[in-house]
């Protein structure tokens, strides 16, 4: 039964910051205001995705990943991660800006939380004018430099603001002070975590008037306080190739641009795959015929042992490829 491209029902959030653009853009199914949050693939407690399609329709990731194990996620990944999914796969829509934030690294999120780190990475798929991204420090900061800053309000005279477009792609390890700015559409990549430390959230109040907690004081020796050139990624796509743009020690992520048909062999990984569909549509068909479509907006997982696909599209498309190095 494990041998097609699997869909899940999106788990949508709604965010103080959240807008229209998850259900005006990429087509997401709901009712409510303010949904900041689709998540595409989650084994996060309390949402954890269910199956969309197929034969194994309603059963849920935890559900496929007891019975079907390293068939699922492939023989090393299961042998590390056992019942814990490692990524958690979003698409995000910030009418306004998000907190600045940042996340603990492995071993200070395991001592503190019982939880993995978060490292993670963002593919812009559409930014209003001049909508921008906060990704690290404009140059290296000490401590008090950053307490100075934060005391007074001026965090963002030392930040790094980076205005953004359609296929700019961030990679941001954790420790890294962030915020994903108003008018951003994104493709979020990441450790499974929702382990946050929000730093600075721009005085904002909720409905009833309260303000979002701060984490200040676990932030300070969670944070990275050097400085880089550039943030954001440098990379080159060719049509209808693979072409990598990301690689760390939690997950690869390749773009596809498409616009014809492909054949892609997974022998070589001992991974699952996702495919992000971050611009157009395509046909995803296994090498025993199963077929799905994806459009852009939405996210198919590809158990590791299905090796062979074809990927099709009559119309110019770009996916996001990402699995487990």
């Amino acid at each position: 039964m494990l041998n097609y491209p699997l869909k899940f029902e999106p788990i949508l959030k709604q965010k103080i910051w959240g807008g229209e653009k998850l259900k005006n853009i990429l087509d997401k199914n709901s009712d409510e205001k303010d949904i900041g949050e689709s998540w595409e693939i989650s084994n996060v407690e309390h949402d954890v995705s269910i199956v969309a399609n197929g034969e194994l329709k309603g059963k849920s990731l935890r559900d496929l990943m007891q019975m079907y194990q390293a068939d699922l996620l492939g023989k090393k990944v299961y042998a590390i991660f056992k019942d814990q999914f490692p990524l958690l796969i979003k698409y995000i829509d910030a009418k306004e800006a998000l907190s600045i934030q940042l996340h603990p690294h492995d071993d200070l999120a395991k001592k503190r939380h019982n939880s993995f780190g978060k490292t993670e990475m963002w593919y812009v798929m559409q930014a209003d004018k001049a909508a921008n991204l906060i990704v690290g420090f404009k140059k290296e900061v000490t401590k008090e430099e950053y307490i100075h800053h934060l005391e007074n309000k001026t965090l963002t005279e030392i930040l790094n603001i980076d205005t953004v477009d359609k296929g700019d792609v961030y990679f941001i390890p954790t420790g890294r002070v962030h915020a994903i700015g108003a008018g951003v559409l994104l493709a979020e990549i990441q450790q499974t975590s929702d382990i946050t430390y929000r730093i600075y959230d721009w005085d904002r109040q909720d409905d009833d008037g309260n303000y979002r907690d701060l984490h200040t004081e676990l932030a300070l020796d969670a944070m990275e306080y050097r400085a880089k050139k550039e943030y954001k990624t440098s990379y080159k796509s060719k049509l209808n190739q693979s072409e990598n743009i990301v690689s760390c020690q939690y997950f690869t992520t390749n773009v596809i641009e498409l616009d014809g048909q492909i054949q892609v062999d997974h022998k070589d990984k001992d991974s699952f795959i996702i495919y992000m569909c971050v611009e157009g549509e395509a046909s995803i068909v296994c090498n025993n015929g199963k077929t799905e479509q994806i459009k852009m907006g939405e996210t198919i997982l590809i158990p590791a042992v299905v090796k062979e696909i074809a990927i099709k599209s009559n119309i110019k498309s770009r996916l996001l490829e990402v699995s487990i190095p």
